[in-house]
């Protein structure tokens, strides 16, 4: 039986998104995404213009390894720079898919929500399918939901701190009020471990970039963390005990002999 991952129409078997920054080179970038087996990848405008110098090498790179392309607007502070750069996305990388980024703050990268909302709006009656990098705010969501956006993103903990999952009761509350909404945790994300327990918590999928990129052995790392992912989802489907207060024996002793008692 098939598990697939559905984002506006389009259907995935794996459930790792991963990102194309920060690699030592092209190449290990691409081995990364190879036995990551992730079919889909982040590339952004700003920082990898294939007309940039050296741009074009990296570009047959990313060609080369037929994965479906999420633009992104990273390093956007505003809605007018987003909006302006995921057209520029449009022309360059001939899709309407678009991982949005509207950055408020220059210290932990958080999203700036209102700056967010207002080109996710924009941006969807324009025609984009738009992925929201927001916080792990339940109202904020549910917001983005109203303008059109139909998948969300929200940060397990800031962008490249690998802390993990910060507040995984609100990461909770989101997946059980937007039960089918396709929800993805993006960035923070440091362990395969933190990327099993998203997954734990009924997310759709992972998104993640720093931790693979930087890793000592990228292409190792990314295989990793796509078992972690893997493992996460079939613990899920599979329903986890509930947690208990007090302890309960695994062994029935209802019914068993008791050969201590005297004869």
């Amino acid at each position: 039986m098939t598990d697939q991952v559905t984002f506006y129409g389009s259907s995935f078997d794996s459930r790792f998104l991963i990102g194309s920054a920060l690699y030592p080179s092209p190449k290990i970038m691409a081995d990364s995404v190879k036995a990551s087996s992730s079919e889909i990848i982040t590339v952004s405008l700003r920082r990898q213009s294939p007309e940039k110098a050296g741009g074009k090498s990296f570009w047959d790179f990313i060609q080369a390894l037929d994965c479906t392309l999420l633009p992104n607007t990273a390093g956007c502070h505003n809605a007018k720079e987003a909006v302006t750069l995921a057209k520029m996305s449009r022309d360059l990388f001939e899709s309407d898919w678009i991982k949005l980024e509207v950055i408020g703050d220059e210290y932990n990268l958080q999203p700036d929500p209102f700056g967010l909302l207002d080109a996710a709006e924009q941006l969807i009656k324009d025609g984009f399918k738009v992925f929201p990098y927001c916080t792990d705010d339940l109202v904020l969501c549910q917001r983005l939901l109203d303008v059109g956006c139909e998948v969300l993103m929200p940060w397990g903990s800031p962008i490249g701190t690998g802390k993990g999952l910060m507040n995984p009761y609100a990461l909770q509350m989101i997946r059980e009020r937007l039960p089918d909404v396709p929800l993805v945790v993006d960035a923070g994300i440091g362990l395969p471990s933190h990327a099993a327990q998203a997954m734990e918590l009924g997310y759709d999928a992972v998104l993640l970039n720093t931790a693979v990129a930087e890793a000592a052995d990228p292409a190792l790392m990314a295989n990793a963390f796509k078992k972690a992912i893997e493992a996460g989802r079939q613990a899920y489907l599979a329903g986890a005990v509930l947690e208990r207060q007090t302890a309960k024996p695994s062994t029935p002793t209802l019914g068993m002999p008791f050969w201590h008692q005297e004869q």
